[in-house]
C-alpha cells in the first residue's frame, strides 16, 4: 500500500492482511541466501526473532506487536511484519502546527510509557538499539506511547555495526554505539536523549546535514562533549502564544525528571541505570509523588476562593471598624445621661422627705417586676440621718455599662484592630 520510510537501515511499507487488519512491514536491507542454519546471517536473523517473540508473549501496551516474520519470496530479504500504529510520532509532534516542546505533564507521561517499553524488552534479553524521534508514536486510538521498529534487533553485530554507522541516527546513539556496541545501557542513553529533546526542543548535538564530516563531530561530541544546559535552551524556546502563567509553570520542570535524564545521559554506561527495568523503577516511584496537573489546578484554585473569601472578610471588619468610635460615644452619652437623671430623682426624693409627717405613716415598698418580694416589715421613723442607709430595690440601683473584651478580640461585640 506503499511506502511508510525509507532509509539506510530498510524500508517500511504499509500493508493489509486479511479484512481491514493494517500492518507496517520493515524490510532490512540485506539479503540472506540461503535459509539454512549454516548461513550465520539466517542463523543470527532466526535467533533475533525467537527474542521477538518473547516481547509478544506478554503485550505491552507501549511495544508494537510483532505479527510475522520471515524472508521475501523475491530478493531473499529478512522483514519483519509490525501492526500499524495510527498516529503521528513524536518527530512530527515537534513541528509547527504544534509546540516546539513537550509541555512538563506530557514529557512524564511519555518517560513513563518508554521507560515501560524498554522494561518489557529487557526482561526478555531484546535491546532495541535504535530509540529515536520517528521510531515512538502517539497512538490516537488508545492515548499511549508505542515503542516501533525491532529492525536493528534482529540484525547481526556486524550489520548491526555497519548500518549504524553510515545509516544510524547518530544524534540519539549512545558513546559505544560508535564502536559497534549495542548494550541495555545503550538504549537508557538513547532514552535520555528523547527526554532532553522533548523539554529542550532540540537534541544535545543536533545533525547540521548528513555528510560524513558532520556526522562523525556529533559522534565524537557524544564521547567527549558536556551535555548543554537543558533548562536554558528549554526557555528560550517556549512559545510565544503561551501566557506568562503557562510559560512559569512550565519551567518548574520536577527535579527527580532532570536527575533521571541525567543519569541516563552519562558517558561511562556502567554510571547509567542497569536496564530498562532499572530505569522504569526510578520513573514510575519518583512519578507517583507528583501532583498531576488537574490537581495542581484544583489546589490553586481553592486558594484563590479561600484567599477572595479572606479579603471579603477584612473588607467587612474594616467596614466595621469605622463605626467604633461612634457606638462608643453614644455608650458614654447614655451613661452619662443615665447618671444626671438618678442624680434628679435623689434630690427630688431627699427634698420630699423632709416631711416626716407624711413619711411615718408609709413603709418602703420594692418595686414589683418579675421578682419576690420581701416579707411586709414595720417602717422605722425616717430621719435625716437614717435616710443616707436606706438600700434601694434593685431596679433603683443603675450600673454604669462597663466594657468587657471577649475572647474574640472584640469589645462590646465590635470588632477591634
Amino acid at each position: 500500500m506503499g511506502a511508510l520510510r525509507t532509509g539506510g537501515q530498510g524500508s517500511v511499507y504499509k500493508g493489509k492482511r486479511m479484512g481491514a487488519i493494517l500492518s507496517a512491514v520493515k524490510l532490512l536491507p540485506t539479503p540472506i541466501h540461503a535459509e539454512n542454519t549454516e548461513d550465520k546471517n539466517f542463523r543470527d536473523f532466526q535467533n533475533e526473532v525467537e527474542k521477538l517473540k518473547k516481547v509478544n508473549e506478554d503485550p505491552s501496551p507501549n511495544v508494537v506487536k510483532i505479527l510475522n516474520s520471515g524472508l521475501t519470496e523475491s530478493g531473499s530479504l529478512p522483514f519483519i511484519e509490525m501492526e500499524y500504529i495510527e498516529g503521528p510520532d513524536l518527530e512530527d509532534l515537534l513541528k509547527p502546527p504544534h509546540s516546539p516542546i513537550f509541555t512538563v505533564r506530557e514529557t512524564i507521561k511519555l518517560a513513563d510509557h518508554l521507560a515501560n517499553a524498554l522494561a518489557h524488552c529487557h526482561k526478555v534479553g531484546v535491546k532495541h538499539g535504535d530509540i529515536k524521534s520517528n521510531n515512538i508514536k502517539f497512538n490516537t486510538a488508545t492515548g499511549n506511547y508505542i515503542l516501533l521498529d525491532f529492525g536493528l534487533a534482529v540484525m547481526s553485530d556486524e550489520q548491526r555495526r555497519s548500518s549504524l554507522r553510515h545509516a544510524g541516527a547518530v544524534e540519539f546513539m549512545a558513546p559505544e554505539q560508535h564502536d559497534g556496541k549495542m548494550l541495555f545501557q545503550s538504549d537508557i542513553y538513547s532514552y535520555g536523549i528523547i527526554l532532553y529533546e522533548l523539554l529542550a526542543g532540540t537534541v544535545p548535538f543536533p545533525l547540521i546535514n548528513k555528510t560524513e564530516t558532520s556526522r562523525n563531530m556529533v559522534m565524537l561530541s557524544h564521547i567527549e562533549k558536556q551535555i548543554p544546559d537543558l533548562m536554558e535552551l528549554r526557555k528560550n524556546r517556549l512559545p510565544a502564544d503561551w501566557s506568562e502563567e503557562k510559560k512559569t509553570s512550565e519551567m518548574m520542570v520536577p527535579t527527580w525528571l532532570l536527575q533521571v535524564i541525567e543519569k541516563c545521559l552519562q558517558k561511562d554506561p556502567g554510571k547509567r541505570f542497569h536496564d530498562g527495568v532499572g530505569l522504569y523503577d526510578a520513573v514510575s516511584n519518583s512519578n507517583q509523588d507528583i501532583l498531576n496537573n488537574e490537581q495542581v489546578t484544583t489546589v490553586i484554585n481553592g486558594l484563590k476562593a479561600e484567599n477572595e473569601r479572606l479579603n471579603n472578610l477584612v473588607l467587612k471588619y474594616e467596614k466595621g471598624a469605622k463605626t467604633k468610635p461612634f457606638v462608643i460615644a453614644g455608650i458614654i452619652l447614655f451613661i452619662c445621661l443615665a447618671t444626671f437623671g438618678i442624680n434628679l430623682v435623689l434630690n427630688h426624693r431627699k427634698g420630699t422627705e423632709t416631711d416626716s409627717t407624711n413619711v411615718v405613716n408609709k413603709s418602703i415598698q420594692p418595686v414589683k417586676k418579675n421578682t419576690k418580694t420581701a416579707p411586709e416589715k414595720k417602717a422605722a421613723p425616717v430621719t435625716p440621718d437614717t435616710l443616707q442607709t436606706v438600700p434601694a430595690s434593685k431596679k433603683d440601683t443603675v450600673k454604669p455599662k462597663t466594657t468587657k473584651k471577649t475572647k474574640d478580640g472584640l469589645t462590646n461585640d465590635v470588632p477591634e484592630f
